[in-house]
Order: C-alpha cells, then sequence, then structure tokens
C-alpha cells in the first residue's frame, strides 16, 4: 500500500505545474495591483525637531520629589511615592508637607495638578501586578489626603490624568522591564478619554516614534496645553513630544518634540502664567521651571 501511494506521489510531481498555474495572468488584476504599488507611501515614523527648545527660568531643591510636581498660582507641589512637599513658588520655601508610609497605601504616586481647587495625584501599585490605580485627593492648604477614588484593574498602570471639557483624560502604562502584564509591553500604553464614572469611550496609542524613545519604560507625563495640543514625556528623556488627537485610526498624531531642561517624568502646567511649566530632575533633586515655546503657526494646521 505504502509503495503505491509513493507511485501516485511521483507521479502528480511529473505532471509539472498545476492548471491553474499555467493560466495566463488576469490584466485587470494586474494592472490594479500596479495601481496600489504606485500610490503615496506613509513618511517612516521619525522624531521630527522643529529648533523648539525650551527656556530655563529657575531651579529649587526639594526632597523626595522624585516622581513629579504640580503647581497652583502661589506654591508648586513636589510629588514622591509616598511624600507630597508644598513649596512657595517665590522663595522655594517648604511651607507644608505630607509623608506617608514606606510599604503603606501610596505605592506609587505619579503625575499631579491642581484642579477644582484640590491637589488631584495619579496613583498605581507599580510595579505590582495585577495593575491597579486610583486617584488621590490632597487638601491643597494642609497638604492632607481627603478623598481617595479606586480605579480597581485596568488596562496599565495610572501615570497622569487630567479633566478636560468635562472628561478626564488619562495615560494607562505599560513597560518593559516590570510591572506589566505578560504579553504586553510599552507599546500597549494608551491614552484614554472617560467619563466623570470612569468609563473609557475612546482611546488612543502613542505613535512608534515616540515609543521608541522610551526605551525600557512609558509615558510618565502628560497635559493638555492651551493651543489644544497634547504634550507629553517619557521615563528618562529631556524631552517634551508634541502630540493630538488623528483625523482617523487609533494612534495619536505625532506633531514636533521639544527640548527642555528635566529628565522626562511627571510635569505640570503653571496654568497661572503663559506656558510656563513645572518638571523634576530626579538626578539632582530638583524641580526645573521652564518656559515652553509656542508650536509654530504651520505644524498646528494638518
Amino acid at each position: 500500500m505504502r509503495r503505491h501511494a509513493l507511485t501516485f506521489l511521483a507521479g502528480l510531481l511529473a505532471l509539472g505545474p498545476t492548471r491553474a498555474a499555467d493560466a495566463p495572468a488576469d490584466p485587470v488584476r494586474e494592472a490594479n495591483r500596479t495601481w496600489l504599488a504606485s500610490l503615496p507611501v506613509a513618511p517612516k515614523p521619525e522624531l521630527t525637531r522643529h529648533g523648539l527648545v525650551a527656556t530655563e527660568l529657575r531651579r529649587w531643591k526639594v526632597r523626595g520629589a522624585n516622581q513629579g510636581v504640580a503647581v497652583d498660582a502661589r506654591h508648586f507641589f513636589g510629588i514622591g511615592n509616598y511624600v507630597v512637599g508644598k513649596y512657595d513658588k517665590t522663595t522655594g520655601e517648604r511651607v507644608a508637607e505630607w509623608v506617608g508610609l514606606r510599604g503603606g497605601a501610596t505605592v506609587h504616586l505619579n503625575g499631579g495638578l491642581v484642579q477644582d481647587g484640590q491637589l488631584v495625584l495619579a496613583h498605581s501599585n507599580f510595579p505590582q501586578l495585577p495593575m491597579a490605580s486610583s486617584l488621590e485627593y490632597f487638601d491643597l492648604a494642609a497638604v492632607q489626603p481627603v478623598k481617595s477614588v479606586s480605579l480597581g484593574l485596568r488596562h496599565g498602570s495610572l501615570t497622569w490624568a487630567e479633566k478636560k471639557d468635562g472628561f478626564w483624560w488619562a495615560c494607562f502604562a505599560h513597560y518593559n522591564d516590570q510591572g506589566t502584564a505578560p504579553g504586553t509591553d510599552n507599546r500597549s500604553t494608551l491614552v484614554g478619554r472617560f467619563d466623570e464614572a470612569w468609563q473609557l469611550h475612546e482611546s488612543w496609542l502613542f505613535p512608534p516614534q515616540v515609543v521608541a524613545n522610551w526605551g525600557k519604560s512609558s509615558s510618565s507625563g502628560g497635559s493638555w496645553g492651551d493651543d489644544g495640543l497634547l504634550y507629553t514625556t517619557g521615563h528618562d528623556e529631556k524631552e517634551l513630544y508634541v502630540l493630538r488627537l488623528p483625523k482617523m485610526g487609533v494612534t495619536l498624531e505625532y506633531v514636533t518634540t521639544i527640548d527642555v531642561p528635566f529628565e522626562g517624568q511627571s510635569w505640570a502646567w503653571d496654568r497661572s502664567d503663559r506656558r510656563v511649566i513645572y518638571g523634576i530632575s530626579r538626578r539632582t533633586g530638583e524641580v526645573v521651571v521652564a518656559r515652553i515655546p509656542s508650536v509654530p503657526a504651520g505644524l498646528l494646521q494638518r
């Protein structure tokens, strides 16, 4: 039986190409392929620079602020995993401080902003798994926790959040080294638009050229600018990535990169001043104040 099967197979091979392979090419199909190959190709994703460099204004030595900073009209707030310090914007003097417990309820405080008269901090249990997140609210005067909103298990770890136009805009990060779910990496990091009940309405991925510059980390800071663009940072590079919502698709549109005098991490706009941001330098233990140049009008137009 085996000999007959081998003989039959040898006969098939001897017949050569099948009838379908010998059939003449379909001219309509070939013309369509030629037309498709002639269509414009999207440019290769890469960081483009337009000579935009932030101007450093001042630096303040702070303690414990190794994650981010928030700011209002009179004070800035240095943020660590379980430390929040309140400092005078004019003198740099520390005027109040909250210190939690190492190994306590707050594991990884990250981005913060002053909103609706309170200090609102993004928090996650990074690098623990499964990934869970919360919003932690602090009284501005005494710098004491007043409310916690648990977001529970989410697709990623919350690194920054901001309420705008009646929605929460938030980043849930994934990483390449630790604290990320099996089968994912930092390409899974997303920006989502959530309602007041934190139900997801839409979400977008980051542009690949921005993700490539994160290294093993992810997006640590982000906030909407007064020009309607989304400004974000990674974890280590002295760069501010300017993005916007796409007209089509699932990926944020890359606009440009601005050089800044601090290494990534979380930061905040000083809404009481014109295009001024407060960032941190983990290397030097400083809060860094800088003015961000306006994005050229040509880049604002799609």
